[in-house]
């Protein structure tokens, strides 16, 4: 298979960038799209020049850093399923495939198509500690926990902070990625200890950061590789509620 790549390449962060055409010839079929990145830059390096700049490491849809945008959607077209996941039959042979870093005012990009989401950590980092012994495990039947949280909590806890969801989003917005780490905490008695001011941390540092607020557009649903359910965000929206009532009322 052969396509042509309309790349984005940006030196610096601070610098300008544009699209850039490239040749990606004789590719296999059951190529990933980062390996298909991978021999274009063999190749470029043979030639003299640059390698394409762009970040991946367990390549198995687990660690979420394959940030790109392809042809417009966050992560390619083959949802769900992280960048890394996606294979080059899901592209016509021939075609022309625009790839972009993830945009999104909160992660700038440090080069081509590498983005700097340190904006997502800070986020969990806000939310700080939470109030459980460390050490060895403890028994499973000492904190009873209905299995309907437990399996939302799961759920919940699946996001890989790839930051997907506010790439795709038309007004940047991580509620979907907050209310997933404030849910899996909040659903589960570990968590509730901290949770009034785990929550008004969190979603102050969102705001903080530079993310936009959710307009229920649920671009986020569609294109998370964990399939998070945008009915999460309703539970961030409930938890801030309670938060700030509890807080007002000084407890």
């Amino acid at each position: 298979m052969n396509f042509n790549l309309r790349v984005w390449r940006q030196k610096t962060g601070e610098g300008k960038g544009g699209l850039v055409d490239y040749k990606a010839t004789d590719v296999s079929p059951h190529t990933s799209f980062l390996e298909m990145l991978d021999v274009v830059n063999e190749r470029l390096a043979e030639k003299g020049e640059e390698p394409i700049a762009f970040e991946s490491d367990c390549r198995e849809g687990i660690c979420g850093t394959c940030s790109l945008t392809i042809d417009g959607e966050a992560h390619g077209p083959d949802h769900p399923g992280a960048a890394c996941q996606l294979y080059m039959r899901r592209f016509k042979d021939g075609a022309t495939i625009t790839v972009e870093p993830f945009r999104a005012r909160a992660f700038g990009v440090v080069k081509d198509l590498v983005v700097d989401r340190g904006a997502l950590d800070r986020i969990v980092q806000a939310g700080g500690f939470v109030s459980a012994r460390s050490g060895s495990a403890p028994e499973a039947n000492s904190i009873l926990v209905p299995k309907h949280d437990a399996d939302l909590a799961m759920e919940a806890a699946a996001c890989i902070g790839c930051g997907a969801c506010a790439a795709a989003c038309p007004n940047a917005s991580a509620m979907l990625f907050t209310s997933a780490k404030v849910s899996h905490l909040a659903l589960l008695p570990q968590g509730r200890p901290e949770r009034t001011e785990r929550v008004l941390r969190m979603v102050a540092q969102m705001d903080a950061e530079g993310f936009g607020n959710c307009t229920n557009t649920y671009e986020c649903e569609a294109v998370c590789p964990a399939e998070i359910s945008a009915s999460f965000i309703a539970k961030l929206n409930r938890e801030y509620a309670m938060a700030t009532l509890r807080k007002r009322a000084g407890e």
